[in-house]
């Protein structure tokens, strides 16, 4: 007879998508599609800025110096290789102390579909900046951060128990400034326009409540009855007495 409160099954969900959620996601990450699909076909194979990009920034300006360079810089190398193996790896372990598994298999999952879908696209659209080689949209380092914002968002909104709106608020807000804190970096640093940027944070939108959803459905299938038929028929290869 504990007065304190219980929680309900929906609130202790153990899921990388709260259930809670899954129905309001789902129409962002089918418009998120949609953007991403619109400026692909409106920038493909550009090789300059567009009127959407100079609403932003200049391309002859030089739009950051020290000490925001270096703040630029860190952000960068955390889209990195080495970097993203850091960050992914101290989320994977969070998640596992806190013993969701699904959260981290979604981190690693998530965070890696999310790249290589921006790296897919980036060959379709063949928009480059600074040369034929440098191919820009959409931003790899702000799909695999947002993604990455997306995961620990669903996960805080998971533990904390939050309600449909506000668990969508958190996780559209973190998104939001993950998103807008690796783009601003990208673009600074002249490695991308600000529209790849707005592609790589729409890609991550739409690919992680996608991949959280199928994690579920996979971790949710029930395991396959035995075979009777395999034992029957080893009953009836052994010799009789």
């Amino acid at each position: 007879m504990g007065s304190g409160r219980q929680r309900t099954p929906e609130a202790a969900s153990t899921g990388a998508l709260p259930q809670r959620l899954r129905a309001w996601l789902a129409p962002v990450a089918v418009l998120a599609a949609l953007v991403v699909a619109a400026l692909g076909i409106g920038y493909a194979d550009h090789h300059e800025y567009g009127t959407v990009d100079r609403w932003f920034i200049q391309p002859t300006t030089d739009p950051v110096r020290p000490p925001w360079r270096r703040v630029a810089l860190v952000l960068d190398f955390l889209g990195e290789p080495a970097g993203s193996a850091l960050v992914v790896a101290a989320v994977v372990t969070g998640c596992l102390l806190l013993r969701r598994p699904r959260a981290a298999v979604l981190a690693v999952a998530g965070s890696g579909v999310a790249v290589a879908t921006a790296t897919l696209l980036k060959h379709v659209v063949g928009r480059t900046i600074h040369g034929d080689g440098n191919l820009s949209y959409p931003s790899g380092h702000t799909a695999f951060a947002t993604a990455l914002a997306l995961v620990v968002a669903l996960l805080a909104t998971d533990r904390l128990g939050l309600g449909r709106t506000a668990g969508v608020a958190l996780v559209l807000a973190a998104a939001l400034a993950a998103g807008a804190a690796m783009g601003w970096a990208q673009v600074v640093l002249g490695a991308h326009y600000p529209t790849d940027a707005l592609g790589g944070w729409c890609t991550a939108l739409a690919v992680v409540p996608a991949t959280g959803w199928l994690v579920d459905r996979v971790a949710d299938r029930p395991p396959r009855p035995p075979d009777h038929r395999l034992d029957d028929r080893t009953a009836d290869a052994r010799p009789s007495a």
